[in-house]
């Protein structure tokens, strides 16, 4: 080792140079104390030393200046800082489930709905079809009866004119100009008896109104005296010599004495069609009253209840139960009053039962048609059916419970 440092040594080639030449070589000055020297020592501890501190002082600033834009800062939320976040009602599982529930709900309410009228739309769309075909079948009849009444007025047969006017003012009371050829051929039909008078012409455009207010006049008396028909002759003559005379008033004439008339051919006449048909042209003047309106569907129901006379007795009670009810002593032109044809059609409706072994069920209307009026023919036949009620061993039901 010490062969080996002796080597080093000896071979470094600054290690001849002396004190002095290493110093000139690197600069270096061996400082030498004195008081200058002292004095310049003094001087460089307070100017450098300051200086090197400040430096430091400003490389650590830098330096955290540097480490704090390297940290980021945490942010601090204000609502953490609140503490822990409150979970609002409606935010809540419970809460989150019924709304989901109220909302299926509408969901099935609706489809029900929707349902409701599609099923609606579909069967006012067939009733709308069904009338529709009704309709036009009618209307094809009414065109047909029209026209063949036209043609038998040019032939002078007024009379079934007016049947078929009549008929077609059952189907359609709102034919166009059915009301006017039906006053037309009355009128006609009414002054056929007397000879038609041929008017002499005049000079003069203007035309007589003495003649016009004469008639009516005329029919303001005779509807003060209660002569319906006369009336309504006379205002039918004065409309069809001047449709524009007092129209208003003409009219509400046409309509009393045809209600009155209806009426008193329905009540006093037993004449139920001939009462029908003026009802039904009062109602074109205007609405009728409640008497009326009564007296027009009753005798309707009579008439359409006694079409089933003998044929179907089932639909003959029907109709006489409700006619009965209301006007028991309406007749038709028989004679028959309505409760004396639902006597009788009780009494055939029994019968029909009784033929068919039904006796129990056909005791219970003989019954009820006795109560009306004692018949020895109804009592036979009642005595009868209660024999075969009781007799019957299959039909061990009262008459009750076979209804």
């Amino acid at each position: 080792m010490c062969h080996m440092n002796e080597e080093k040594s000896t071979n470094h080639p600054n290690n001849n140079l002396s004190q002095h030449e290493l110093e000139d070589e690197f600069g270096m000055t061996k400082p030498v104390a004195s008081n200058r020297d002292s004095n310049q020592k003094n001087e460089f501890d307070e100017k450098t030393i300051p200086t090197q501190i400040n430096q430091e002082e400003d490389k650590k600033a830098e330096d955290i200046s540097d480490f704090s834009d390297t940290v980021s800062t945490p942010i601090i939320n204000d609502k953490e800082s609140e503490g822990p976040k409150q979970v609002k009602p409606s935010e809540t599982p419970m809460r989150k489930k019924k709304t989901w529930l109220i909302i299926g709900i509408i969901g099935i309410i609706i489809l029900i709905l929707i349902a409701i009228i599609s099923a609606v739309a579909g069967y006012g769309s067939g009733i709308s079809l069904r009338k529709n075909a009704e309709h036009t079948q009618v209307s094809i009849v009414v065109e047909e009866q029209f026209q063949l009444g036209l043609q038998e007025m040019e032939q002078g047969q007024y009379l079934r004119a007016r049947q078929r006017f009549e008929y077609i003012i059952e189907l359609n009371p709102n034919y166009p100009g059915i009301t006017e050829k039906l006053a037309e051929v009355l009128l006609e039909l009414n002054t056929t008896a007397t000879p038609t008078l041929v008017p002499t012409p005049t000079l003069t455009p203007t035309p007589d109104l003495r003649g016009v207010q004469g008639l009516y006049d005329q029919s303001k008396q005779y509807l003060t005296n209660g002569e319906w028909a006369s009336a309504i002759d006379s205002l039918l003559i004065l409309r069809k010599t001047d449709s524009e005379f007092q129209k208003v008033d003409v009219d509400g004439m046409l309509f009393i004495a045809l209600r009155n008339r209806g009426q008193q051919k329905i009540v006093n006449q037993a004449d139920l069609e001939g009462g029908i048909y003026d009802l039904t042209l009062a109602g074109k003047f205007g609405p009728l009253d409640t008497e009326a309106e009564g007296l027009l569907n009753w005798s309707t129901m009579y008439i359409t209840g006694a079409s089933f006379w003998e044929i179907d007795w089932e639909q003959v009670l029907y109709y006489f139960e409700q006619v009965a009810a209301q006007l028991p002593h309406l007749t038709d032109g028989s004679g028959w009053t309505a409760i004396e044809r639902y006597r009788v059609a009780l009494f055939e409706y029994g019968n029909m039962l009784a033929r068919q072994g039904k006796y129990c069920k056909a005791v219970q209307y003989y019954q009820q048609s006795l109560s009306y009026s004692p018949d020895p023919q109804v009592q036979e036949a009642l005595n009868v059916a209660a024999k075969g009620c009781n007799q019957n061993s299959g039909e061990q039901q009262t008459p009750e419970a076979e209804d």
